[in-house]
């Protein structure tokens, strides 16, 4: 039974899990949005607001936490420096998740996640 236990798990093991959800984070704060499925942006969502909550703070605790969970200097930098202070006044909402329609291939649906 998996009561109390929080997130999807994608039938992959954590590591992978823990890798694409970097990568997803990554492009968000790097890019401003991303492209992928429905669920993986719900999930992804989760960890790009906290991130952002982080950052609005700017301590050196708060980017050691980041940079413990993103393991990208560069993409810390960023959120630290352009991202984070956009979102001083708003406190909370950071990102939406839209949806686009299925995919051709295998009919999953895509949405974009990016920040508001």
């Amino acid at each position: 039974m998996r009561h109390g236990k929080a997130g999807r798990r994608f039938d992959m093991p954590t590591s992978q899990r823990l890798a694409m959800f970097r990568t997803i984070t990554s492009a968000v704060i790097r890019d401003g949005g991303v492209q992928t499925t429905e669920a993986r942006a719900k999930e992804a969502k989760r960890l790009v607001d906290k991130l952002i909550t982080l950052g609005k703070t700017n301590t050196v605790h708060s980017r050691r936490l980041a940079i413990a969970a993103m393991e990208d200097r560069d993409v810390v930098q960023h959120l630290f420096d352009n991202v984070a202070p956009k979102y001083r006044e708003r406190p909370g909402g950071y990102t939406r998740v839209i949806k686009l329609g299925v995919r051709k291939g295998d009919a999953a649906r895509i949405a974009r996640l990016e920040l508001v």
